[in-house]
């Protein structure tokens, strides 16, 4: 099977470099708006070939991943959906699915039957190709979001495709999945990002930053990630992420009351609900 790889950075990179391993494609045909992450992605053998523009990297694809910000994916399948075969299969890794199914809808044409779109759970904190590795999917999870037009056939070989990576494969509606990862992904980082930003503008930001320890470490790690991906996402999954948001504002709204209050006993029974919630789920969270 041929693999035309539209974006070659961490995930990208990771399922090609995992693909090859595993014997399940035989070259994959890169393309990336930035030269130097294609020469990376030579070096460490994400890619067989380098394509100068996208619809070249497609044309003789059996499958098609799209592994760009969701905020450009609908360019790139204008781009593309000319230049695929007939049967080429066209998948996407896209932290967010209603607005990318939305796109393939509106640029793939014919084509749409055939896409399959999907969110791997996994992922590292320092984005691009020079953090990809072929081991990356093992025993995480999969999602993927066909929709009633989507072929059965094209949906099973994705998927086998991911397990044969390591993954474990679970299928949801694409509403839903944005409404639960605006909860435990999209909102985690964008807080992270928050709080990092907000120290940073303070004027003793080095002094605070150098006495910080593992706490902070474990809360902020994911603010290293890519923040035109996490932009993209935050816009596309916007009224999902605003509904949580909202609701944790008013939580922290509850906490500064019993703050200012001295309210030991409120905050304690909120912290208590939380430890309790994470002390429950610690085997599953851990385990990622």
């Amino acid at each position: 099977m041929k693999l035309a790889l539209i974006g070659v950075g961490l995930i990208g990179g990771s399922f090609a470099r995992a693909a090859l391993s595993a014997g399940a494609v035989t070259s994959v045909a890169g393309f990336d708006a930035d030269p130097g992450a294609l020469s990376a992605a030579l070096r460490l053998g994400a890619i067989t070939a380098v394509a100068d523009s996208a619809a070249a990297a497609v044309r003789q694809a059996d499958l098609v991943m799209l592994a760009v910000p969701v905020g450009a994916m609908a360019g790139v399948m204008k781009t593309i959906a000319p230049h695929l075969g007939a049967d080429a299969i066209v998948t996407d890794v896209g932290s967010t699915k209603v607005s990318v199914v939305a796109a393939a809808r509106a640029e793939l044409g014919a084509h749409f039957a055939r896409f399959v779109p999907g969110h791997p759970i996994a992922g590292r904190e320092r984005p691009g190709i020079e953090s990809s590795e072929p081991r990356l999917f093992d025993g995480k999870l999969f999602v993927a979001t066909p929709v009633a037009e989507t072929d059965p056939a094209a949906t099973e070989r994705v998927e086998g495709l991911w397990q044969r990576l390591g993954a474990r494969v679970e299928r949801m509606d694409a509403q839903e999945h944005d409404r639960v990862f605006a909860a435990v992904s999209h909102l985690p980082h964008l807080l992270a990002f928050a709080l990092v930003a907000q120290i940073a503008r303070e004027d003793d930001a080095d002094r605070k930053l150098s006495k910080a320890g593992a706490g902070f470490r474990d809360f902020t790690r994911i603010a290293a990630s890519s923040p035109r991906m996490w932009r993209d996402v935050c816009i596309a999954n916007r009224e999902a992420l605003a509904v949580e948001l909202r609701a944790y504002r008013a939580l922290l709204d509850e906490l500064q009351v019993a703050l200012d209050a001295g309210d030991g006993a409120a905050i304690e029974a909120v912290f208590r609900a939380a430890a309790e919630c994470r002390r429950t789920h610690a085997p599953r969270l851990d385990a990622e």
